[in-house]
């Protein structure tokens, strides 16, 4: 990943210059810890002293609040300040450390002859790569071996690690430490299979254009507006499967319609073998393209090696430092973890992330999900769980339906209340409706007050797509996301047109007057798991399928075209 280095001089040059004495190591206090090993992994052994390890230090943003409510005040149509989206400089200047925080920092790593590498472009970011000996004299820690029993991958990792009482302040937190997260999978969606003629048998892209009013002429404005679709877990994107749909599908459109850009993201690749095309990936690619004339970007991540957190937040600087003109306004990302694996630090750090996007005028999309109120698992849970990063306020939640009209709830739409985000502002009355309509049924099961999810969904079920040279049919929300990522994409198309600023971040717009204006309400439906029915779809939002499905010419309208 190429990264912008005049950032990091001041943190380097700090360093330089600093000759400070060793800080006193009584003044160590725990920083984070967990009580035991997480179930679903187990002690392995020891490691070696000698062995390497690669950590990352997060310092402490200047001012994250502030960028978070500039973020709401450039996203509100309610707001003289909407559409006014920040620069990335402007962006930096609330996300990078003060100087008395890389000062801070940079004394105690260089008191211990340690030199850090800034990987990120506001240089909130430092790596440092160092023996286990000590990394656990550094932070009063005992790396391990450990594994995850159903994978067999193995990590090392601690039980608890400290810095100094003086640094408390400054450091947001070291990773991969006290975080045990299950590998990153693609996307369980349900298995792929002939196609049939019918859309109540299948939903190809003539049966999504009618169902939602997709248009049918191409954007015109491609210099300024790209969709991005993001991959992870060696899901490789197949350019021969995408021409084969859009030749399919859509048989007068332009060649160079049926391309796409390729970006790597932490040493990810893109394999051209057919036999290794990616389902979700030639599914991502296919349901973009309904945004015909829009050009495409790939981001392939890799670092299958690192924790699978990094790649979520490595993406989001690669963008950042990416032109303006080639830059996404759009990005779809149909992976992600069940929230309860995430430490609440880790997921706040996605979703600060992510906010960054938003404030310059990124729209972000997440798939809810496939487990029901289970998020992504597919074994028994004592409580609901919603699925992250789509649980960040900063993110728009894509949940699924199926049929015809009237459609109803998916009854795999993942969705539910976060456990680490508050309720925001632009959804707290439809949350606090919705809970108070279904009483006590499900108390202990989930939070009451905090973020709701999904914001909206689309069709997710038997969407036809290409893949390894056929075509066939598969579902998932994972369908659904990349279909409202053309429909933004095709949206700002117009916006630029009229020389408006592109949407941005969604979910102030999608839930003022106008915005819910351009929903069908879908007020059946349940999404099971856990042992329960899980909840309903009903009148207004709920956490099966958000505020219902988008309808294009609607949304035209809403944003006064």
């Amino acid at each position: 990943m190429h990264l912008l280095g005049s950032a990091f001089f001041l943190l380097l040059t700090i360093l330089a210059a600093t000759n400070a004495a060793v800080l006193d190591r009584t003044t160590m206090v725990v920083h984070e810890s967990i009580k035991a090993v997480p179930t679903g992994f187990t002690h392995s052994g020891s490691i070696s002293p000698d062995q390497e390890i690669t950590l990352r230090i997060a310092l402490t943003h200047a001012d994250i609040t502030g960028l978070q409510a500039k973020t709401y005040a450039v996203s509100d149509p309610g707001n003289k300040l909407y559409g006014q989206h920040l620069t990335v400089d402007e962006v930096f200047a609330f996300t990078r450390p003060t100087a008395l925080t890389a000062s801070a920092v940079s004394t105690w790593l260089s008191s211990n002859s340690i030199i850090p590498t800034s990987i990120s472009p506001a240089g909130d970011v430092l790596s440092v790569t160092l023996s286990a000996s000590n990394a656990n004299a550094l932070l009063d820690a005992q790396f391990e071996k450990f594994a995850h029993v159903a994978s067999g991958t193995t990590m090392v990792r601690t039980l608890a690690y400290s810095v100094p009482a003086s640094l408390q302040e400054h450091v947001r937190y070291v990773h991969p430490t006290v975080a045990f997260i299950p590998p990153l999978q693609a996307p369980a969606m349900k298995a792929a299979g002939g196609v049939n003629a019918s859309c109540a048998a299948e939903m190809n892209p003539s049966c999504l254009q009618e169902l939602y009013a997709f248009p049918t002429d191409l954007a015109n404005n491609s210099a300024q507006n790209v969709l991005g679709v993001a991959g992870y877990v060696n899901e490789f994107a197949n350019f021969a499967d995408l021409a084969l749909f859009t030749t399919q599908f859509f048989p007068t459109r332009p060649a160079s319609d049926s391309n796409f850009t390729v970006i790597e993201v932490d040493e990810g690749t893109n394999s051209q073998t057919l036999s290794n095309a990616g389902v979700e990936a030639d599914l991502d690619m296919d349901m973009a393209s309904l945004a015909g004339g829009v050009p495409l970007t790939f981001f392939t991540v890799g670092g299958e090696d690192l924790d699978g957190i990094d790649g979520f937040i490595d993406i989001t600087n690669t963008i950042l430092v990416m032109p303006v003109e080639t830059r996404p306004t759009v990005l779809t990302t149909s992976y992600g973890f069940n929230e309860q694996d995430i430490p609440d630090f880790l997921n706040t750090e996605m979703c600060n992330a992510y906010t960054q996007l938003g404030a310059v005028g990124i729209s972000v999309l997440f798939a809810s999900g496939d487990g029901g109120v289970g998020g992504f698992q597919s074994i028994f849970c004592e409580v609901f769980v919603p699925t992250s990063p789509s649980d960040c306020p900063f993110i728009t939640s894509v949940g699924g339906v199926t049929g015809l009209p009237p459609q109803t709830a998916a009854s795999f739409s993942s969705g539910g209340f976060s456990e680490t985000f508050e309720v925001p502002d632009y959804q707290a009355a439809d949350v606090a409706a919705y809970v108070a309509s279904i009483g006590n049924e499900y108390d202990g099961l989930y939070s009451t007050n905090s973020r709701g999810i999904p914001d909206l969904a689309m069709q997710a079920e038997n969407v036809e797509f290409a893949w390894e040279g056929g075509l066939f049919i598969v579902s998932g929300t994972s369908a659904a996301t990349p279909m409202f990522a053309a429909m933004i994409a095709l949206i700002n198309d117009r916006l630029i047109a009229a020389g408006k600023p592109v949407l941005g971040f969604l979910n102030p717009f999608l839930y003022s007057a106008q915005g819910r204006a351009a929903f069908t309400d879908i007020t059946s439906g349940t999404n099971p798991g856990c042992g329960t029915n899980g909840f309903s779809a009903g009148p207004g939002w709920d956490p099966v399928t958000g505020l219902g499905t988008p309808n294009f010419e609607q949304l035209l309208a809403a944003v006064g075209l």
